[in-house]
């Protein structure tokens, strides 16, 4: 999100002229605009105590809070975090020390876009078996850490939807008249509304899948082997020739693998493309859907009473530094059942993908709404200038 805000920043062109200002002549004035522009961005929109960009203003006995956090929680809570991230980068570099990377097809353009795969998440035995085990109990250790001491899940039952969405698994008579039942299919991908960055460290110790990743990813220190591990599909940008697939044409071979063989990596996707503010969800893009092969839809909730874990409209610093002083955070995830396409839905990605979201909100007791990245960037760019005018 800090990349989308720096993009924001250098597209916004400021007023140039005090005619195309807006007077701020208040303190009030400045409130109004901004609850104004809450409400026609409302996916968007912090409304917890520390308010539009974490920027307060906080009572005393928050000020309070924040001060001992500072001192005491925050320091053991980034030691230990920094403590978990290098001993698992540790873990994975001996367990690949050995072993090839997995490389997928590179594809490019003449001006450099580029989507590129390498990886270690298509190795097979007893050190795959380690990086997994072990990447997904540190996760949630990590998460611990954080103050998610309980993670509520749910896997509310669909019985009564069985007739357009019917169960994991089913019973025929076969030639001998013995009842056979039926393996149940793997789904290509799992799509999951998406709040925060800490949603991949919950899907991490649920279910260690692959995630689309920027290419500059897999260079950080410690989190590129990390990523490697997970089998992240790295971008660099959506390519513009016409024999180019782009993201969409790989991820939708990714699903397509993931689906037909039980060793590839299972690929999580964030469909609505960009994060809210958690009560809300956005349009979902189709690539996740283009294969048509089933799904497993995930809800990720996140209660708060003080601090909103929803990373929007707040730096990233900021974020984490409210993050470590929160003493208890809370998740809860709803699991829906696999989610199997009709062949109308089949035949139309938009459709299966409309349905599936709309599943999700009725679940997740969610809003939807038809606002998307162009105007969350508005929204960002907007508040930006007010708070610079202010």
């Amino acid at each position: 999100m800090e990349s989308e805000l720096k993009d924001l920043n250098s597209n916004s062109n400021p007023p140039s002229s005090k005619e195309d200002r807006p007077l701020l002549k208040s303190e009030s004035d400045l409130a109004a605009a901004i609850e104004e522009l809450d409400k026609k961005f409302a996916p968007y929109a912090r409304t917890d105590l520390y308010g539009t960009m974490g920027l307060g203003p906080f009572p005393m006995t928050e000020n309070i809070k924040l001060a001992v956090a500072l001192v005491t929680l925050v320091p053991l809570r980034f030691l230990l975090s920094m403590s978990i991230l290098l001993l698992y980068y540790l873990i994975c570099r001996v367990f690949t020390l050995f072993s090839a990377p997995y490389r997928g097809p590179e594809e490019e353009e003449d001006e450099g876009g580029v989507v590129f795969q390498e990886d270690y998440a298509h190795m097979e035995g007893w050190k795959r078996t380690v990086i997994v085990r072990s990447g997904r109990f540190l996760s949630r250790v990590l998460l611990f850490v954080f103050g998610f001491y309980w993670i509520h899940e749910s896997c509310p039952d669909r019985d009564s939807d069985m007739d357009s969405n019917p169960k994991t698994t089913s019973t025929e008579i076969n030639q001998k008249g013995e009842a056979a039942t039926e393996e149940p299919e793997r789904p290509g991908a799992i799509v999951s509304n998406h709040v925060s960055y800490l949603d991949i460290l919950y899907h991490m110790s649920a279910s260690f899948p692959s995630f689309v990743a920027k290419r500059s990813v897999g260079k950080l220190p410690l989190v590129g082997l990390i990523s490697k591990c997970l089998g992240c599909v790295y971008v660099q940008r959506e390519a513009k020739s016409p024999d180019f697939k782009g993201v969409s044409g790989t991820v939708n071979e990714r699903v397509r693998e993931a689906h037909s063989n039980k060793s590839a990596p299972t690929i999580m996707l964030f469909p609505e493309g960009t994060t809210t503010n958690g009560d809300y969800l956005l349009t979902f893009k189709t690539g996740a859907f283009l294969a048509g092969t089933p799904v497993l839809p995930v809800i990720l909730k996140y209660p708060y009473e003080r601090f909103s874990v929803a990373w929007d409209t707040i730096s990233g610093a900021r974020h984490i530094l409210f993050l470590l002083c929160q003493v208890v955070n809370h998740l809860e995830v709803i699991r829906l059942p696999v989610y199997y396409p009709s062949q109308e839905e089949k035949d139309d990605p938009k459709l299966y993908a409309s349905n599936v979201r709309k599943l999700m909100a009725t679940e997740g007791n969610l809003i939807l709404s038809e606002l998307g990245l162009s105007d969350k960037r508005i929204y960002h760019a907007t508040l930006n200038g007010l708070f610079c005018k202010s």
